[in-house]
């Protein structure tokens, strides 16, 4: 007799009440998870994906979210349909959930361990003094190093990947019997990415629990997944093994995201491009101050010593995990930071300047940032926001600002139609399309990018590749791009710079170091890259 899946979805449709209408997200979708399987949930954004993982425990509000077909079992039992008294028991107990952006779960004003503690409190009745040393055990397995001097921190006070390690502590206290984890490594970089899913491996062995793992990156599938279902507009379109997915895939749409992760190579540099940028001996310091008073008894070096040449049409990648450097360097050669060393830009010396001189050039140095969605005014419409910075350079009638909004937009691939509508009505890649147009209405002749496609899934990256590339072809546009994914910076890069706290470890031309890596940095982070 076959033994019952720990979890098992049949047939389930779910649907969005609006007015009279009903607005169908996910359409008769069926999957199954047994005892200490991971099964990896892949899809594009808007397929369906973190709406099937909140269904198994009944998170959506309802209404709007209407339950218009099928059922959720777990160990036999319905959850679609039991009452809220039995959801309560399966919630945080049997069944726990980590979110994508921890520090938007976290409490900011609590401490660590009173949000640890609660957890305790509510599913185990434990008090607080009795939960402390659990509370400590639990954090040093998760990797929190000197976990019971962290326990008085704020949530600000921890890195993105300690705050997601406290996330899965507060998922796995209760010992549960299936994890749902929905994209819990998305802003991470590699070698942080690395670490969570190791521990993700290690928690599921140790304690026998299911994984539900919800993901647009292929490849942490090929690192967890027992199995894998693919989604699209709300429909699973394949399920298969792991090694079947990425041997054999047997749907056009899977066998497109495969694809999507060949994103080809840099344009050739132009033999004739000129020199645009040059950095000597860039350097970032932070003090450190104590006492009473304040005083500064030290400094913090977030950037030492950086220099590098970039021509137009060029492209420059700067890597490295969080920490090391890399949006301070944006930020400084925009002068948005203080820093000391030389900074040249078409032979002019921007370290000298003023605020006020420096004006005419923000408008030749543009900044795409990691999310559209925070970058951009939820109050505004396109139209405004592209506008924006016109208003501020450019001396033009509202008839020519308008004109040059839409040209923008039919470069960036949008349908000018849309520049009335807000940035709550676009998805994920649209809003970095808006981004880009924004910066590229004014005509600079640098683009510095903070992980633009870092957010997005394999397919929509890879389209925002493809525009970039062509974008700079067309305007001989030099990139300074920041990202902690090798691959696109493989794609899009002709030299490369690592760093690792603030220190250049390896820099120079993109393809000799992807194949021929020095540092042993360089090359850990390549080895985990692939």
């Amino acid at each position: 007799m076959a033994s019952t899946p720990l979890l098992s979805i049949q047939d389930l449709s779910v649907a969005f009440r609006q007015g009279e209408q009903l607005n169908q997200v996910v359409n008769g979708i069926s999957l199954q998870i047994e005892k200490a399987e991971t099964l990896a949930l892949v899809g594009e954004s808007g397929s369906g994906k973190s709406v099937t993982a909140l269904s198994v425990l009944r998170l959506l509000p309802s209404p709007p979210v209407v339950y218009t077909g099928g059922d959720i079992r777990f160990n036999g039992s319905s959850l679609l349909h039991a009452p809220e008294a039995e959801l309560r028991k399966v919630r945080g107990n049997q069944i726990s959930m980590i979110f994508q952006e921890p520090m938007v779960s976290l409490n900011p004003l609590h401490t660590i361990e009173k949000q640890l503690a609660e957890v305790l409190a509510l599913h185990r009745g434990m008090r607080r003094d009795v939960a402390r040393g659990e509370i400590i055990q639990c954090l040093d397995r998760v990797g929190i190093r000197n976990a019971k001097g962290r326990l008085k921190d704020y949530p600000h006070q921890l890195s993105g990947g300690e705050r997601q390690r406290v996330m899965i502590a507060m998922a796995v206290l209760t010992q549960p019997k299936l994890l749902i984890a929905d994209e819990p490594t998305t802003a991470l970089d590699v070698t942080i990415q690395a670490q969570i899913l190791l521990l993700l491996k290690e928690l599921k062995q140790e304690m026998g629990m299911g994984l539900l793992f919800i993901t647009h990156n292929l490849n942490i599938v090929r690192r967890l997944a027992d199995n894998v279902a693919v989604m699209r507009n709300g429909q699973c379109v394949e399920q298969n093994s792991r090694a079947g997915l990425f041997s054999q895939p047997q749907h056009p749409y899977t066998q497109q995201l495969l694809a999507a992760e060949n994103v080809g190579d840099p344009l050739p540099l132009p033999a004739d491009a000129a020199p645009l940028l040059k950095v000597e001996n860039l350097q970032v310091s932070f003090p450190i101050k104590r006492g009473l008073l304040r005083r500064t008894v030290d400094h913090h070096y977030a950037l030492k010593g950086l220099s590098f040449e970039l021509k137009a049409g060029e492209s420059v990648g700067l890597v490295g995990e969080s920490g090391s450097g890399k949006s301070t360097t944006g930020l400084a050669l925009l002068r948005l930071l203080t820093a000391s060393g030389a900074i040249w830009f078409n032979g002019q010396p921007l370290h000298q300047f003023s605020l006020k001189q420096m004006l005419p050039y923000r408008s030749r140095i543009q900044i795409v940032f990691q999310d559209p969605y925070s970058a951009l005014n939820p109050r505004l419409s396109v139209l405004q926001i592209i506008a924006e910075g016109l208003e501020v350079h450019q001396k033009l009638s509202a008839e020519q600002r308008e004109q040059r909004v839409i040209d923008a937009l039919q470069e960036v691939g949008l349908d000018p139609a849309l520049r009335h509508r807000y940035p709550t009505e676009f998805s994920g890649g649209q809003r970095q399309r808006i981004a880009i147009a924004r910066a590229l209405i004014l005509q600079p002749q640098l683009l510095i990018l903070d992980e633009p496609t870092s957010s997005l899934d394999k397919s929509v990256q890879a389209q925002i590749l493809t525009l970039l590339k062509s974008l700079q072809q067309r305007h001989r546009l030099a990139y300074l791009f920041i990202s902690h994914d090798l691959q696109v910076v493989r794609s899009l890069c002709h030299q490369v710079i690592v760093l690792r706290q603030g220190e250049v470890v390896e820099q120079g031309d993109c393809q000799t170091i992807f194949n021929s890596p020095a540092a042993a940095y360089t090359q850990q982070l390549l080895q985990l890259a692939d």
